[in-house]
């Protein structure tokens, strides 16, 4: 399976992006904040660690956000799809398996188990 990172800019995104490269396991990076993500992406990895992990929710632009206000799943999808700044990333994903922010325990398990190839 291949390894996709959405990314942002920040330093978490750095380092996960080495810790690939280090074990010289090939990624598809995705610039989350300029290509977005598309809504399948998106539910699978809500699938995969759940819809609190992946909303920025300590983030000013998420507080401001109207989908701060809601429980309806669609309404924060769309926002997030909308707005891929209230995503709290990188986002990493290897097949159905994903993890939200800077995971390495969790990357190095999938490389034991050789889900990474």
């Amino acid at each position: 399976m291949s390894i996709q990172i959405f990314a942002g800019k920040g330093f978490d995104t750095q380092k996960a992006e080495r810790f690939f490269k280090e074990r010289r396991i090939s990624v598809q990076r995705i610039d989350t904040l300029k290509f977005g993500i598309s809504k399948r992406e998106l539910e699978s990895v809500v699938a995969a660690v759940g819809m609190d992990a992946v909303c920025d929710r300590e983030s000013k632009a998420f507080r401001e956000s109207t989908i701060c206000y809601t429980q309806n799943r669609d309404i924060i999808l769309s926002g997030l799809i909308e707005h891929p700044q209230l995503l709290k990333l990188p986002i990493v994903r290897c097949g159905k398996l994903a993890t939200v922010g800077y995971a390495p325990d969790t990357w190095q398990s999938w490389i034991d188990q050789q889900k990474i190839k």
